[in-house]
């Protein structure tokens, strides 16, 4: 599990789309760009400091040869990936610091800042095209839907938004009533008909897209603290719709997987630094996850070794079952019913420049103890983290109670 040391706090990075190339925006204002490979070697490529307040917000152009970079110091720097210089700038793009940007189309970047104000900008153009200013607290994540050109974003006053690019109007489409929760990150899932929201309280919130904006339709509990970010894992792998990456305070970088629920396991540990941005290489279909904290160092994470090698390995024992199912299924009784024990998980930002928030604490984890005695197995399901399965139950994350108890 290669690191890369930086030198000091991350507070973004991207990766560019097409290359093993990674840029990283710290604390001090530096921006530092690092080539890898697929050993995980790395090498310095340039090092900038477009300002002297941190740089907490980074985008990258669609071919990977621009970078925009913003924070503290209010303005957006562009910058050529391919000489390390700033080739633009737009002093005071925003009234407060900005916390969050996305590249949209070719020729559309979204900058969200702490006051909640939202501007999209044409790079070919020195002022906003669009500016919004429904949410009254930080942005704090963004995404967007292709089909239908629409930018969704999440803020700490406890909403969402929809706006409608194509719209000349200066407000949303939609917008989520008060969850009561600091709304952290968001991310679509199964082939983006459904949106999952990480929140301050450690709760996974589900939106559809069929029922509208304005409420969630599930929540998840199970994460102990907040989770900070979330991500998609490559869409080659089989589980791809439903499996996501998430992010949390309490150091931990998770897999798990929605509708059903199941928490499959830990990628990465980053100690007692919180997790605040992760994002997975070449566009999102590549090898390397990258996670970043509050250490000083670029965490990245094969996911090659933890999925490819599991799913081979399931199937191989899958296989090796089905050959001994019609003998099972022979000397078993057909209304056997297999019991199996539950878990439930327990519920639960930091944020601005080194002021932490004092998160939650995760309650008592509670199992039920099965009420008939364990009977004969007829077959395993793949089990992609070699963590055992359990029967589940409605919006519960399965997992030993082990693994909770040492989150504590």
């Amino acid at each position: 599990m290669p690191d890369i040391p930086v030198g000091a706090q991350i507070f973004d990075f991207a990766f560019h789309p097409t290359q093993p190339l990674v840029c990283t925006g710290l604390l001090t204002g530096h921006i530092k760009a690092f080539t890898y490979d697929e050993q995980g070697n790395h090498d310095a490529k340039f090092s900038i400091r477009p300002a002297k307040k941190s740089c907490r917000a980074l985008a990258m152009s669609e071919d990977g040869g621009q970078l925009w970079a913003a924070g503290k110091a209010k303005a957006i720097y562009t910058i050529d990936t391919g000489t390390g210089e700033v080739v633009d700038t737009r002093a005071g793009a925003h009234d407060a610091p900005i916390n969050r940007m996305k590249r949209l189309l070719p020729n559309l970047l979204a900058s969200g800042d702490d006051d909640g104000v939202i501007k999209l900008w044409d790079p070919r153009k020195p002022d906003a095209v669009r500016k919004y200013t429904h949410h009254f607290d930080f942005i704090s994540d963004f995404m967007w839907l292709d089909d239908k050109k629409q930018l969704v974003a999440t803020s700490g006053d406890g909403t969402l938004s929809v706006m409608d690019v194509r719209s000349k109007k200066m407000e949303p489409i939609a917008q989520s009533e008060d969850q009561e929760d600091e709304l952290l990150s968001i991310l679509p899932i199964k082939g983006g008909q459904k949106v999952v929201v990480g929140t301050q309280l450690g709760i996974l919130s589900i939106f559809n897209r069929k029922s509208g904006w304005g409420d969630c339709v599930d929540r998840i509990p199970g994460h102990p603290q907040s989770i900070d970010a979330l991500c998609a894992i490559p869409s080659h792998y089989s589980n791809a719709h439903s499996t996501i990456l998430t992010g949390s305070s309490d150091g931990m970088l998770r897999a798990v997987q929605l509708l059903p629920t199941k928490l499959l396991g830990v990628i990465a540990d980053h100690g007692e630094f919180p997790i605040e941005r992760i994002a997975v290489d070449m566009s999102g279909e590549g090898r390397w996850v990258g996670s970043a904290g509050h250490e000083e160092t670029l965490k990245l994470t094969d996911l090659k070794e933890v999925f490819e090698d599991d799913e081979k390995a399931g199937s191989d024992e899958s296989d090796n079952e089905d050959e001994g199912d019609d003998t099972l299924q022979a000397e078993e009784d057909p209304e056997v019913v297999v019991s199996a024990s539950q878990a439930g998980p327990s519920t639960s930002r930091e944020r601005e420049d080194g002021d932490p928030e004092e998160a939650p604490q995760p309650s008592d984890v509670e199992e039920d103890a099965p009420d008939e005695p364990r009977k004969r197995k007829r077959k395993k399901e793949k089990d992609p983290l070699n963590m055992t399965k359990r029967k589940k139950g409605k919006n519960e994350v399965e997992a030993e109670p082990a693994f909770f108890a040492d989150l504590s």
